[in-house]
């Protein structure tokens, strides 16, 4: 797992946080994909720039180790 990324059942109820902060994974994930810039997201929340990075690692670290299997369609 991420250095910069930190999960404490005492932090954000075990959400995944930047480290040094109470700032969730989602919340930074959240701000980037709704067009927010790094540097938007940098002063709205106080983080750096490889804070940033290490959330999107953490999410992509993350998909890539689950496993997904297509849905069968359904017959009416």
């Amino acid at each position: 797992m991420e250095a910069r990324i930190k999960i404490d059942p005492s932090i954000q109820h075990g959400k995944p946080v930047i480290a040094g902060t109470r700032v969730p994974v989602a919340r930074v994930l959240g701000a980037l994909a709704s067009g927010m810039s790094f540097e938007e997201v940098m002063e709205e929340y106080g983080l750096g720039e490889e804070d940033i990075r290490a959330a999107l690692r953490f999410a992509a670290e993350l998909i890539e180790s689950e496993q997904f299997y297509p849905l069968q369609p359904t017959k009416p």
